[in-house]
């Protein structure tokens, strides 16, 4: 009313011309004005009567005057003004016509080396990045480059950005605000509150007599274990035969490994005829051969200017794919092997005749011999041969060199990178100023997956982007500026979104040179890169030279929302959210000159690599001890074959008592890697298996306590395709476990389905737990299922005469939050929410009635609390994880489950040594942490919308574990499980030797 009334048109009056006579009067009708402005009416009259170039030129009247800073009140008023009136699209148009972007950029440049300040700069950002003209992303179409027919599915059109789909009438703000309240109203409304919905287990979701094929998913329950053992002789076929290749395999590294060192590659090849044979292609061999290996040089090391040599050799090839092909080829039938990686093409079809793929091999065979063999569990034969099994969409020909040649964790940890301040508004203006001073923009592009064939691979001035190998991602890279590059990530398969895991290789940098990337189609509104977390870089020269580590690298990082749009089936059915991108932005300086290094959004661990470290797991242990059972539970879409395990230890006898005891004893059951993009979980589950398999006696008694069942990766299509959180059917496959669908979701279907036969015969799992990775949370935690905090947290009323429960599903985390130093129990939630219905973890704890059923979250960044607070996570420790939870699961075992009078006698012994190794370790490392103290999250100058939803329970002290164990000594066989965890506590170190060395390593 008071805008209709001619009140805007007072006020203005009153502010006009600028003046400093009445500055009170002024300060006041600037703040009133600004106040009824935030009506959209009322900001649409100042549009129609002028008011936004002469607010601009009132604006910069009182920029230029106040030189003393002493009214920052009325030049932040002012700029309230326009803020409010740019909400309305006439307003933005306005202002742009009028020149205010170059207006406020050029008076901010004033105010940025002030503190004081703020205010105005913070306030010019937000009118900046509002106004900022919203832009189509560069790419031809938002769903994947790569294309997979769903079976049952009609084909689905690509997904075309439109232009008018990126402007609307209300300001983004307004949208994110009605977004924020949906969410949190969604957040209020999430927990299931439908006691009989909690309570009730569903049908089986199939007919029973399918559960019968599930049997022979349980080899410990029906063969004859001694007659069944690797050593028995020719009972087992070619095949089945650890450590022997079939012949459909043999082509993959010919003259490069001998029969003896050649892995089983029978699950891969079970559908060997689907997939299509690599082509023949031949070149000349490279010009530049490598020089004989001195015999007093340190085995598996390279002298750094054979190194150089050898990473030159690489470079002189034109691949048929993308212009110039990467690091190294194994067998190259173009010159020799370009620098980036190992060309599965030319390992295929080689002939004795063909001189030319006989030098390239001996060129690779030559590295081989150069390769340390002191990486633990990784082998390249072993890998190469297993990335030759492996099935992709685009047919990858490459290997990574990084997945190749291994990684080690480094000999020191790196601290989580202090943020520097305002780095967040630097990184705004300078896309600012690409607008507004456009002289310098390149907008060159250098890759790109949709037309590989038409890009020139000998653009001058310019980096070289890679991505199709195995697990890779990046669609597209554009050279904005000589140093800076905006990169478009690859959407999963069949989606037109999930853009957040990276993986690719650069090269030719020059030195000394920091170079810019913007990854500019993320989706997440925010990210751990804001607090302190990095991206990991693995360079091909280091690791020639002795260092073969991937390792956290980068500086001025930051997480930000950009001026595009994604356009997605969702937004088109009228759901505004996820509508905006959002940009990754950091700078690195290489560490050699003309290098090939490798970048990726964690550590990354392919499915070939997978299959690689069964290979060497099944060759390394001790099979008079160890029961060891690998099979192929079923084949994915894509036709690879999803391993399951079969982990225990060998009974004593072949007495009857003796089989019967190991037929009997309980199941855990562990699975990871759903999600594509979590390559963390694979680190953790990797930990978990080497210690399943190892001598080490916390193993061995765990072995003897229960039968595991593992599937180590869940969703091989996405991991080998480079997706971050879908299958081919472009489904998030943790949400298909309430009706899984045998020919779209077989992983799924068929795991739950031996989940069901265990349930069937009474033999339900005490514990499953399903292992992935959180991007917006620090330390490793565990997500449970409880009915009463559920409805606790939903401020319903407990009936405890209708609802019983028991909570010993508290036991295992509090465990872990002792003898785990990345574990927090302070993170765990047992919240069942409505959103997470179709999850693993709750389908187990419902249907299957798994009263342990977890999901296990193990953060990208690194820990804010314990051993490794104010650290970055590396692979040790994320094994290290993988290692405690089998320690934890022994702990649970003597203190909440049936457990023989020989077991406890055992486990006393073992874990009081456990914890005097511990007692020595914390005091040796306590003041090495001691500098390292710092807040849960890290501070910064900018303000961030950051929420980290947490469980704040609070736990008694878990002290004196193994005390109570001994005050315990009649909890034997046949007793009731413990309702809770009684005092405790066990401080032990790594089952695997304890974690590694900490050296806080500057960032770059």
């Amino acid at each position: 009313m008071l805008g209709i009334n001619g009140a805007m048109e007072l006020l203005f009056k009153a502010i006009t011309p600028y003046s400093k006579k009445h500055t009170r009067t002024t300060r006041a009708a600037v703040e009133a004005l600004a106040a009824l402005l935030k009506s959209k009416s009322n900001s649409r009259r100042a549009v129609n009567r002028g008011y936004v170039c002469q607010l601009l030129r009132l604006y910069q009247n009182w920029h230029q005057g106040d030189t003393t800073n002493s009214y920052v009140c009325i030049r932040k008023g002012l700029l309230l003004c326009l803020k409010h009136i740019t909400n309305v699209r006439s307003g933005r148009e306005c202002f742009l016509l009028s020149r205010g972007t170059e207006a406020l950029f050029k008076t901010a440049q004033d105010c940025l080396s002030s503190k004081s300040l703020d205010p105005i700069v913070n306030t010019v950002t937000q009118i900046l990045r509002k106004t900022y003209p919203k832009l189509l992303l560069p790419a031809s179409t938002l769903s994947s480059s790569y294309s997979f027919s769903i079976p049952g599915r009609t084909r689905a059109q690509p997904l075309h950005p439109r232009l008018e789909d990126y402007f609307e009438e209300d300001c983004e703000e307004e949208i994110e605000k009605e977004n924020e309240d949906m969410e949190n109203k969604e957040e209020d409304d999430d927990l299931e509150t439908d006691v009989d919905k909690l309570t009730t287990q569903p049908e089986l979701d199939r007919p029973e007599s399918e559960l019968a094929q599930y049997e022979a998913m349980c080899p410990e329950l029906l063969c004859n274990l001694l007659e069944s053992e690797p050593e028995s002789g020719n009972k087992k076929s070619s095949e089945d035969v650890p450590g022997t290749l079939t012949c459909s395999c043999l082509h993959v590294i010919p003259m490069a490994v001998s029969p003896k060192h050649q892995p089983n590659c029978r699950e891969g090849y079970q559908n060997a005829n689907m997939r299509k044979q690599p082509r023949s292609v031949f070149r000349d061999p490279a010009r530049t051969c490598l020089k004989a290996e001195q015999s007093s040089r340190e085995p598996g090391k390279v002298a750094h200017e054979e190194s150089e040599l050898l990473v030159d050799s690489f470079s002189e090839g034109e691949g048929p794919d993308q212009g110039h092909l990467p690091t190294l080829h194994p067998l190259p039938k173009e010159r020799s092997c370009n620098r980036r990686t190992l060309h599965a093409r030319y390992m295929n079809s080689c002939h004795p005749s063909c001189r030319k793929t006989v030098e390239a091999s001996e060129i690779v065979r030559k590295l081989l011999e150069r390769h340390p063999g002191n990486f633990p569990f990784h082998n390249p034969r072993f890998y190469m041969a297993r990335a030759g099994c492996t099935n992709s969409i685009p047919d990858y020909r490459v290997l990574a060199f990084p997945d190749f040649w291994g990684h080690r964790p480094p000999p020191y940890s790196q601290s989580i990178q202090q943020r520097r301040c305002g780095i967040q508004k630097a990184k705004i203006f300078e896309d600012v100023r690409r607008l507004i001073q456009p002289g310098d923009i390149i907008d060159r592009v250098v890759f790109d997956l949709d037309c590989l064939s038409s890009l020139s691979s000998d653009a001058p001035d310019c980096l070289k982007f890679f991505s199709r190998f195995e697990s890779g991602n990046l669609r597209k890279a554009i050279q904005m500026r000589e140093f800076e590059y905006d990169l478009i990530l690859n959407s999963d398969i069949n989606s037109s979104q999930h853009h957040q895991w990276f993986y690719f290789e650069v090269s030719a940098m020059k030195t000394a040179t920091p170079y810019r990337f913007n990854l500019i189609n993320c989706e997440k509104p925010n990210s751990q890169f804001n607090f302190g977390m990095q991206p990991v870089m693995y360079s091909v020269k280091e690791a020639l030279q002795g260092r073969p580590h991937w390792i956290r690298v980068g500086y001025d990082i930051c997480y930000y929302k950009n001026h595009y749009r994604r356009w997605t089936t969702a937004a088109a059915a009228g759901d505004t959210h996820g509508k905006y991108c959002y940009t990754l932005s950091f700078s690195i300086v290489f560490p050699h000159k003309e290098d090939v290094c490798y970048l990726a959004y964690h550590y990354p661990y392919t499915y070939s690599a997978m299959m690689s470290h069964l290979d060497i797991l099944e060759q390394n242990m001790n099979t008079k001890k160890v029961f060891f059972r690998r099979q192929t539970l079923c084949h994915t879409l894509g036709g690879n074959a999803c391993p399951l395990l079969t982990i225990t230890a060998m009974p004593e006898s072949e007495s009857s008592d003796d089989l019967e005891q190991f037929r009997d004893r309980p199941y855990v059951v562990l699975m990871a890697r759903v999600h594509p993009g979590e390559s963390n979980a694979s680190w953790v589950m990797k930990g978990t298996l080497e210690f399943l398999i190892s001598s080490d006696p916390i193993a061995d008694l765990l072995r003897q306590c229960f039968i595991f069942k593992v599937v180590p990766m869940l969703n091989p299509d996405g991991v080998i395709n480079g997706n971050q959180r879908c299958s081919l059917s472009g489904d998030d496959l943790n949400r298909q476990w309430l009706r899984p669908s045998p020919t779209l979701q077989p992983t799924i279907y068929h795991t739950k389905g031996l989940l069901y036969f265990l349930s069937s015969l009474k033999r339900a799992p005490v514990v499953f737990c399903d292992y992935h990775g959180h991007s917006q949370r620090k330390n490793v935690f565990l997500y449970g299922c409880s009915i009463k905090e559920t409805l606790w947290q939903a401020g319903q009323s407990v009936d405890t005469t209708v609802v019983t429960e028991d909570v010993s599903y508290r036991t295992l985390p509090k465990i872990l939050d002792k003898v785990a130093p990345a574990f927090l129990m302070s993170s765990c939630s047992f919240l069942v929410e409505k959103s997470r219905d179709s999850t693993a973890r709750v389908v187990v704890w419902r249907e299957i009635g798994v009263l342990r059923s977890y999901t296990m979250e193990s953060t990208y960044c690194g820990c804010s609390h314990g051993l490794y607070k104010g650290l970055q996570i590396g692979t040790g420790e994320l094994e290290e994880m993988g290692a405690k939870f089998c320690l934890g699961l022994l702990v649970l075992q003597l203190k909440s489950l049936p457990c023989s009078r020989k077991v406890m006698a055992q486990a006393e012994a073992l874990l009081d040594l456990e914890e005097e190794i511990a007692d020595l370790r914390a005091q040796s490392r306590s003041s090495s942490n001691s500098g390292l103290e710092t807040d849960d999250e890290l501070p910064c100058g900018d303000e961030v919308d950051y929420n980290t939803d947490s469980c704040s329970d609070q736990e008694g002290d878990f002290s004196e574990l193994g005390k109570d164990i001994q005050e315990h000594p009649s909890h034997t066989e046949g007793e009731e499980e413990e309702a809770e965890a009684g005092p405790g506590q066990l401080c032990g170190p790594s089952p695997l030797g304890g974690p590694p060395h900490h050296q806080p390593a500057s960032s770059q």
